[in-house]
């Protein structure tokens, strides 16, 4: 094969690589944020569930859903302790 022909079918499949995969990082990036939203929201009904004892209740929305998601156990916590100080 002449190797004129090698190097373009190669930089060729390198186009075609670039061009496929960049699109899907966003995408993948995006549906990890949307995942760590829906655990935010199973782990505000959890407290919800178990706070009533303690008339402790956090609404579920997009908000409070994305901090105890996104940060986690202290961004829940966090959402705990700001509940108890306004009210």
């Amino acid at each position: 094969m002449d190797p004129i022909i090698v190097f373009s079918v190669l930089g060729g499949l390198i186009l075609v690589l670039l061009f496929v995969g960049a699109p899907i990082r966003p995408l993948r990036w995006i549906g990890q944020l949307f995942i760590k939203v829906i655990i935010g929201a199973l782990l505000l009904f959890f407290v919800n569930t178990f706070g009533t004892s303690f008339d402790l209740h956090i609404p579920i929305n997009l908000i409070t859903s994305s901090i105890s998601g996104i940060l986690g156990i202290p961004g829940l916590a966090a959402l705990i302790v700001i509940k108890t100080m306004i009210i």
